[in-house]
């Protein structure tokens, strides 16, 4: 890694999860683009909720007073400028999309993690591919994961009613008011990247001799990954109910 390339407690939510969902070599997703887009809509909730600026109120998605520092500002102000709040699910299918996918895409690439390749078709480039250009960030996702798996009695949803600092890696401050005592367990940030690649069907190929049963579990239990599964099941059914017709 070299100094200007950001490790894996730097990486947002939806940056980590689209990482470990792209095949290293092609650069291709190895999800259906539907889990893809879904997920990373999931994370970005996710990654706004652990950072206090939205929290789930009953059964609707309201923006907080904190106004954290964050790479997802645009996708806040859509929530925010809503003139109705929506549900958790409703949330997921307004910000799943291509365009949300390839803007997370690109900022790894800016980062040196992945690289942009062009695919050409006919004459013109149709198709982006983002193979992976610096492992490490990968391998670090990839470690803690594993150390959080062993320890499955760890693995419960975040308490997000304290703001957690994301330059910390979802721990928050031991010394500011409020805070709860730094746990020696997983991070609240592998702990939801666990929640979302267990949503998106994936934490079982990624580590095929893993439990998954507590991770199944948190994947329920958290709402944003709550929010994805339940648009994932809609849209299976929804295939399935095509297919038939």
């Amino acid at each position: 890694m070299n100094a200007e390339t950001p490790k894996a407690s730097e990486l947002n939510l939806p940056q980590a999860f689209l990482l470990l969902a792209t095949n290293d070599t092609t650069g291709k997703p190895d999800v259906p683009v539907f889990a893809l887009r879904t997920t990373v809509a999931g994370a970005i909730l996710a990654e706004l909720d652990l950072l206090g600026a939205i929290e789930l109120q009953g059964r609707r998605v309201k923006v907080t007073d904190a106004a954290p520092t964050t790479d997802f500002q645009q996708e806040l102000q859509v929530i925010r400028g809503k003139s109705r709040p929506h549900s958790p699910k409703g949330w997921v299918g307004i910000l799943e999309g291509r365009a949300e996918v390839q803007r997370v895409y690109e900022g790894m690439a800016s980062l040196g993690i992945v690289e942009h390749v062009g695919e050409k078709h006919l004459g013109r480039f149709r198709a982006v591919r983002y193979p992976e250009k610096d492992h490490a960030p990968e391998a670090a996702l990839l470690e803690k994961i594993q150390k959080a798996l062993s320890e499955p009695s760890e693995l419960e949803a975040p308490d997000t009613t304290v703001p957690i600092d994301a330059s910390v890696a979802g721990v928050p401050d031991a010394g500011a008011p409020g805070a709860k005592p730094v746990s020696k367990g997983p991070d609240a940030r592998t702990i939801v990247l666990i929640a979302l690649l267990q949503a998106a069907g994936l934490l079982g190929k990624l580590f095929p001799a893993a439990d998954l049963t507590a991770a199944d579990e948190l994947a329920k239990d958290y709402w944003p990954t709550r929010a994805v599964e339940d648009e994932l099941r809609l849209i299976r059914l929804a295939e399935q109910e095509a297919a038939t017709l």
